[in-house]
């Protein structure tokens, strides 16, 4: 009997345990392939497998000769909006899933092959899923010649795209934007090749029709001839837009990065989403071009990780600022909070708003980090007390109370020549100058500008000083010269008939002395947003976002301060920028 019982027990020890299936990705694209180049695919990944948990998704993708980079990191999203539209040839796209309750991983690839637009010799003209967007494919041309696509209104205007190197037995592809809606124009490239130039045939676009945004108004025309005759928009709550300087359309953009923050070569953009009630993944910051395809993006919970493994505090969403770097890195605003008690005049707990800048690797991994709650003083209050309640205006997200203090609301951060970073900070009235050493400062704070702060103001005005300032940055080739535009709110509280202004300062920064060199009036205040920008002509543009909720202005001023351009806009606009065209800004 007991043989028996152990001769049982003996099959069932030795019977094979079931075996659960790894879990394991599918990556399927919604074209086929070949298609032509600018072909827009969808990627869709589809895991099997996988126990219950939350799955999170990241997406690389590379040119077969190039290096894996990320498009979309690690989030909840399982598809990927995909194109490459500049070069033909064989692509790899990369889809990894992590399941973040068990920590199991995947990974797939699946290819596509972009064939040439272009056929033989004759050049093709083929519209994109953007209806002011075309893309001209141009037959191979001999290495070492430069070609490029000029396109012209029927008044006879040109525009032109930017000039590319011709490649061995390969087509050019070139996008075509800037166009207003429902207009025919004409197309044709041009090929340099040393002293000879030769043009190709002419091709007709007629680009669709688009309902305008707002309305615009020319109360003073600009300038002639004038060499930034785009103006690039970002409305609020409404979508992105470029218009020329009397307001009629030529761009706009309608994709999931909702506030653009600034522009840069060859038709790229840099922008967030912020949702105040959101859930940290759809907290975005990325990039997107002239198709609206996103580019790269990544989302706060994912940088959270990061933050974490850092022994950093976490974020709650991007604010005000995404800017590019060299090297391909990203610069970033963020929020973070605490609880506080005795601080800022509440002896009762508090929760405080701060500010996280964040520098991104070009695969949007977090590598520098500066927190406000560790380089500034928490105890000195926003100068007009501000507080923040869910979905306030301007507001960050925030968690941990039904209302908070708005400490500092930065708005602007920029690189500065010499390798550190200029941050504005709106509710503190000051601009200030942080160690970063490109990438290897310790975060200090090595200045303060602004009243009470670090230097001293060389001006017989007494109300020179700034306010509630936005979009601070080192003018072009003068480096000693800071230029902003002062909203002033501090100084509109004493004088309830105070204008808004344009002003540049001369910093000597061995001796803290503070001069203001320009200072124009506007004639109108903005309670909120704005830009400042110094033009070709050596004129300034000025945006005066908040007029009123429903107005805006763009400002040209001379070297007199006088305004010599006026645009009424019938939205708020948190930044407008002057543009050579719709692929260059001006450096």
């Amino acid at each position: 009997m007991t043989s028996f019982i152990s001769g049982i027990l003996f099959i069932f020890l030795v019977l094979p345990l079931p075996v659960r299936a790894a879990m394991h990705v599918d990556l399927t694209p919604s074209e086929y392939s070949p298609s032509p180049v600018g072909t827009v695919v969808s990627w869709d990944a589809a895991v099997s497998g996988a126990e219950d948990g939350m799955l999170w998704y990241r997406f690389r993708a590379r040119r077969a000769d190039g290096e894996l980079r990320v498009v979309r990191d690690y989030g909840p999203g399982s598809t990927l909006v995909w194109s490459a539209t500049d070069r033909e040839g064989a692509y790899e796209i990369e889809a990894s899933v992590r399941n973040l309750s068990t920590g199991e991983s995947a990974v797939t690839t699946g290819s596509f092959e972009m064939s040439p637009l272009a056929k033989g010799e004759q050049p093709v003209l083929a519209r994109t899923q953007h209806p002011l967007v075309f893309l001209y494919g141009a037959p191979a041309c001999p290495v070492g010649a430069r070609m490029r696509v000029v396109f012209r209104d029927p008044e006879g205007t040109a525009q032109s795209t930017p000039f590319q190197p011709c490649r061995r037995n390969e087509t050019l592809n070139f996008v075509i934007a800037g166009m207003r809606p429902a207009t025919e124009y004409t197309v044709r490239h041009v090929l340099q090749d040393g002293s000879r130039t030769a043009a190709g045939p002419e091709l007709k676009a007629v680009t669709g029709n688009v309902d305008p945004v707002t309305t615009y108004t020319v109360v003073t025309p600009p300038p002639q001839p004038n060499q930034a005759g785009v103006l690039l928009q970002s409305p609020i709550a409404q979508f992105m837009v470029a218009t020329d300087l009397t307001g009629r359309m030529v761009w706009y953009y309608l994709g999931e990065i909702e506030t653009l923050t600034r522009s840069y070569a060859g038709g790229i953009f840099t922008g967030f989403t912020q949702h105040a009630q959101g859930e940290d993944s759809e907290q975005l910051v990325g990039e997107f071009d002239l198709l609206g395809i996103t580019t790269r993006v990544t989302n706060a919970a994912r940088i959270n990780e990061q933050l974490a493994a850092m022994g950093k505090r976490p974020i709650t969403g991007f604010h005000h600022e995404v800017a590019r770097l060299p090297g391909g890195r990203i610069l970033a605003l963020a929020n973070t909070e605490q609880m506080l008690s005795n601080v800022q005049e509440e002896a009762s707990p508090v929760d405080v708003l701060g500010d996280m800048i964040l520098v991104l690797d070009q695969d949007m991994q977090v590598e520098w980090v500066w927190d406000a709650f560790e380089h500034m003083d928490v105890n000195r209050a926003a100068v007009l007390r501000e507080t923040c309640t869910p979905a306030g205006g301007g507001c960050p997200p925030f968690r941990q109370a039904a209302k908070a203090n708005d400490w500092l609301h930065s708005n602007s951060v920029q690189l500065m020549p010499d390798g550190h970073l200029l941050l504005s900070i709106r509710h503190q009235d000051w601009l200030v100058k942080i160690d970063y050493r490109n990438g290897k400062g310790d975060g200090h704070v090595i200045w303060r500008l602004g009243q009470y702060g670090d230097f001293a103001l060389d001006s017989a005005d007494p109300n020179a000083w700034f306010s509630h300032q936005h979009d601070a940055s080192v003018e072009r080739g003068s480096p000693n010269r800071i230029m902003l535009f002062d909203n002033g709110n501090t100084r509109r509280a004493g004088d309830g008939g105070a204008h808004s202004r344009g002003q540049v300062w001369e910093l000597d920064e061995f001796n803290r002395k503070a001069t203001l060199v320009f200072n124009a009036d506007l004639g109108y205040y903005s309670a909120a947003l704005g830009t400042a920008q110094r033009l070709p002509s050596g004129n300034y543009h000025f945006d005066l976002g908040f007029v009123t909720p429903a107005q805006s202005e763009s400002v040209e001023v001379d070297a007199y301060a006088q305004a010599v351009y006026r645009l009424q806009i019938g939205a708020a606009m948190y930044r407008t920028f002057r543009l050579r065209d719709i692929y260059t800004p001006l450096e």
